[in-house]
């Protein structure tokens, strides 16, 4: 099932596209990290799916409905420019957010600011950046939504707190959960996210899973030889993106997909050693980007 499912999605400010005809789908019981430079449409996309904008065109459907006021009591909201009342406590902001959802159970927002280590006695205009945006990330969980929807969660929280933010999402979905959040941090996107997309100037470009990315992506490999050998030797082989050569023993090849072709051709030769960077999502990353700027 997909708890959310958009299709064509568009959003123009004047003659300026923010979003163009985006078909995102985000399956029940799954973390979805939505990735792009500043300025790609990331935190657009997540305004649409709360209602807080509307599309200019295109459709958005929720747990299976179209969108509606009725349904955002059932999503949980971190913005990217969280603002908090200076003078209310913690516990007095989470009571104010708990009275406009109806919702009085402050149990699991309790249960959270004490694993984030927030004291949530003290007033908002006290707390440090980190702090407040835990107290973001309380508000966002505390009323048990089916849906948490958060723009750059982990922005400002120390390590430690990265780290069990990171468990309790894990926990949350777990228990039947969904989460969609974006982030421009890949290290992390790479660590929780069971899915990803990548936006570029209002467009989705990849989706997938990080596995499948990965195991798609382009790598490189490096063979040494015990004797000089041409890098044009390994042009025209399936996947080779590009052979470098590095030295007269040494070739450097850019390869996406499989690699036993590549290292069936290098076995013709004297190999001595075989050295692979495998991609992580910074590369794919990079790589999209890049294509997309080639495309420009």
């Amino acid at each position: 099932m997909n708890v959310i499912s958009t299709r064509q999605l568009t959003k123009r400010y004047g003659r300026t596209v923010a979003l163009r005809n985006l078909n995102l789908e985000v399956h029940a019981g799954e973390v979805y990290g939505l990735l792009g430079p500043n300025g790609a449409g990331k935190t657009t996309t997540l305004r649409l799916l709360i209602d807080v904008i509307r599309p200019t065109s295109g459709s958005i459907t929720l747990f299976g409905e179209p969108m509606s006021p009725r349904l955002r009591g059932r999503i949980g909201y971190l913005p990217g420019d969280l603002v908090l009342y200076d003078r209310l406590t913690g516990a007095d902001y989470l009571r104010f957010c708990g009275a406009m959802r109806s919702h009085t159970d402050l149990g699991e927002a309790v249960r959270l600011a004490k694993r984030l280590d927030l004291d949530l006695d003290r007033e908002a205009g006290e707390l440090s950046k980190g702090n407040r945006q835990k107290l973001g990330i309380v508000q966002a969980f505390g009323h048990r939504p089916d849906l948490v929807v958060l723009d750059e969660p982990a922005s400002g929280l120390d390590p430690l707190a990265q780290r069990e933010f990171h468990a309790y999402l894990r926990e949350y979905v777990d228990g039947g959960g969904t989460v969609l959040f974006s982030s421009h941090v890949l290290s992390e996107v790479e660590q929780v996210a069971d899915r990803v997309g990548i936006l570029l100037a209002g467009s989705l470009v990849v989706q997938d899973t990080v596995a499948s990315l990965k195991a798609n992506a382009v790598r490189e490999l490096t063979f040494t030889f015990a004797e000089d050998v041409s890098a044009a030797s390994f042009s025209g082989i399936p996947g080779v993106r590009d052979a470098v050569q590095a030295s007269g023993t040494e070739v450097r090849c850019r390869v996406s997909g499989a690699v036993g072709e590549l290292v069936r051709a290098a076995a013709r030769f004297p190999l001595v050693n075989v050295t692979s960077h495998e991609p992580d999502l910074e590369d794919i990353f990079v790589h999209y980007t890049e294509e997309r700027g080639d495309d420009d």
